[in-house]
Parts: C-alpha cells; structure tokens; sequence
C-alpha cells in the first residue's frame, strides 16, 4: 500500500485522546502501511480507528488474504517501552511536532523524541557529510556548526561517524538534533553512545521507527529524507560520488529546500560529489555567512531566531547585558564591519565611530567574526581584514 513548502496544512485532525494516539501509532504500524497510505486512509475513512476497521478488506480486495492490522498490545507495549526510555510521541498536526516537517507532503505521521523540545520548534539547518572525513572538512563543519548555533539556528544531522559526530558536538551547546535510523534508544553506531546521551540532554534525538528497532541498511534513505525535512537548508562538507549525503542533498531538493556544499579539490575523492552538487547549480559554501546569506528571506519572514543556550562561550562575553540579534541583524552588522576593514590596520575605537553602535554591541561580531577567521586583531588594538 505503500518536497515541498514550509506552509502546508495538515489535512486532518490530530489525535486528542489516549485512544486516538493508539489508533494512530496501529495504523502506522500496520503492514504496508506507509505515511502516504496513512494520509490517503485518513482521508478517505476520517478516523485511524475506522481505517483499522476497513485494512482486511482493502487488504483483501487486492488480494491479500489473512491481513490484520497491528496488534493493539503490541502498540501498548511499544507505548510502555518509549515512556520507559524517557521518549515522547509526537503526532502529526498537534503541539510539538516540527513544523517544517509537517510542511511535506508524507510526512511521518508519529515520531518518536528524547531530549529538548525548543530545538525542535527552532529554525534548522542540516551539516552532513562524508564518514571518512579529512581534517579540513571536519574543521569546516565544525566552524559552520558553532557560527549556525551562534545565529540561533539549529543543527541537524544523522549520527554517523566523521562529519555528523564532528557537526553534533559543536552544536551541542547551540541546539542540535540528531535523526535516528533506528529506534531513538538504539545508538548506531555504537561508539557515539555519549554523544547521543549529550544530545538527548542538551538537544533531541528524533525518529520514525519503532522503539527498540535495530537500524537496517534499507532505514537509512528514510533517516536521510527526515533530515532533510528537518532543516530549511542542507549543507553537504564533503561526500563522495554515492554518498549518501547526496541522497539527503536530493531529498532536499525534492522537498524544497535550499541546497549548499562546501567545495573540495578535483583530486580528492571526499569532494567529488560536492564539487558535482555545486556544478549542479548548488550553493558553494565557503563560510556560515553563505549559509545565512542564502536563508535570509525565510529567517526574515521568521519569528525572531531564539538566542543560543550557551553554557559556555569559547571565550569570555564582552558584556554580561549585551542581547545577541537575530540572524538578519548578524549579518547586516558582519557585512558593515568587513565593508569598513581592509588589510591596512584600523583602530577599533575609530570602527565603533564609524559604524555608530556601541562597543558593546560591536565586540561580540568582532569576536565571531576573528574566530572565524575573516578579522584579525593586532597590537595596539588594531584590526585588519584577513
């Protein structure tokens, strides 16, 4: 029996009581029974429980005799083990569900969460990329990591290893989400156990399949399909040809979203499919401001960015009162502040008079951007675009 906008509609009404959130998680669960089956049963029946009903003789009808729809108990019993592992339904269509998810056109219609719920309800931009990452590109997506939580949005990715584990850390303190394979309390792979236990406490780990369910390769497109709806733009840092980085890149594009890479050299087989993605017509990445240059109509039209939860900055704050801005203002003060530094060195006194903005609201950019690596800070108080 078995995208898009960020505008979409849910077309039916979402599960209120405890006997409406069993329906749902049977019909989901039921043999064949996919999240477009689910839409079009809801649709055409009004109610889980009257699709339950009408599954054997649909199953019937196409010559599938002995159907039954999945076991009340069994639904109870995964119910029981969920709650048990500090995990949550979330249903399509009520309180807690991703809206950006909810804007595809199947999305899951139950998922399964552990962790945080404000970096679900934040804007999301996905970091994947190759497993056997190089040094540069796990570097890269480490700075594209901290400057996207810096801008208040959160980091999406799958848990693997190289450039997933490396964008999840960085992340851990801004808000990052992890997509699950699996069940949310299976770790694959393993050795990213206390990463995913940081995770589940600092941000979520999020997924579509049954608790307890052991991640097959065949689980894997739908992860990277979920990431990808996850987010209003993914980046790939490296990946080679047949990477399935690029399987998530295509969702993204199938699904509406913006699609970006970091560019690699010709000779390395890690950047084959970023550097085909950007001769594709893919945005090239050099820096996190591409990222939230090419976002910044949607964030725009975003409720204000929430400031990132740092529990600790790489450096002291230069003032305990000053508010970090949302993304659009970041930005718009970034530019002003390059615009005005070239590579004779200028007083940064004599910038906080051009510019017209206190110190205070300068010195945070100034550090973002030195760490970054686009100012330079020398002697004397001096500053210099690198």
């Amino acid at each position: 029996m078995d995208g898009t906008t960020l505008s979409s509609p849910t077309p039916f009404t979402p599960p209120t009581t405890e006997e409406d959130r069993l329906s749902w998680l049977r019909l989901i669960r039921s043999r064949r029974v996919g999240a477009s089956t689910f839409q079009r049963l809801m649709a055409e029946h009004g109610s889980a429980q009257a699709a339950l009903a009408a599954l054997p003789a649909l199953a019937a009808a196409a010559g599938e005799s002995d159907y039954a729809p999945f076991p009340t108990e069994a639904a109870w019993r995964e119910i029981d083990s969920g709650t048990r592992r500090g995990a949550r339904l979330l249903f399509l269509g009520a309180p807690g569900y991703p809206a950006a998810l909810a804007a595809l056109s199947d999305p899951p219609p139950v998922l399964w969460a552990r962790g945080c719920q404000a970096v679900l309800d934040r804007p999301a931009v996905a970091l994947v990329g190759s497993r056997n990452a190089s040094s540069l590109g796990g570097r890269m997506a480490r700075k594209l990591a901290e400057g996207l939580g810096f801008h208040g949005l959160t980091v999406v990715s799958g848990l693997a290893r190289g450039i997933d584990t490396v964008a999840h850390q960085a992340a851990l303190k801004t808000g990052t989400v992890a997509v699950m394979a699996g069940g949310v309390d299976v770790i694959y792979p393993a050795e990213n156990a206390p990463l995913a236990a940081a995770i589940a406490d600092q941000g979520a780990l999020v997924s579509e399949q049954p608790i307890g369910l052991q991640p097959q390769a065949r689980h894997f497109p739908r992860r990277n399909r979920l990431i990808a709806g996850l987010a209003h733009a993914v980046v790939v840092v490296e990946a080679a040809d047949g990477s399935g980085s690029l399987i998530t890149a295509r969702d993204a594009l199938d699904q509406g979203r913006e699609v970006m890479a970091v560019p690699g050299h010709p000779m390395d087989a890690r950047a084959a499919g970023c550097n085909r993605l950007i001769r594709d017509g893919a945005r090239l990445v050099a820096g996190v401001e591409d990222v939230i240059a090419a976002l910044e109509d949607s964030l725009a039209a975003h409720p204000p960015v929430a400031a990132a939860r740092r529990a600790a900055d790489p450096a002291p704050a230069p003032a305990a009162t000053v508010t970090r801005p949302n993304a659009v203002d970041t930005l718009t003060l970034h530019r002003q502040i390059l615009d005005r530094l070239g590579s004779a060195p200028v007083a940064e006194d004599q910038l906080v008079r051009d510019l017209g903005l206190p110190a205070a609201t300068l010195a945070p950019a100034l550090l973002f951007l030195e760490l970054d690596g686009r100012v330079q800070r020398q002697p004397g108080g001096m500053l210099a675009r690198a």
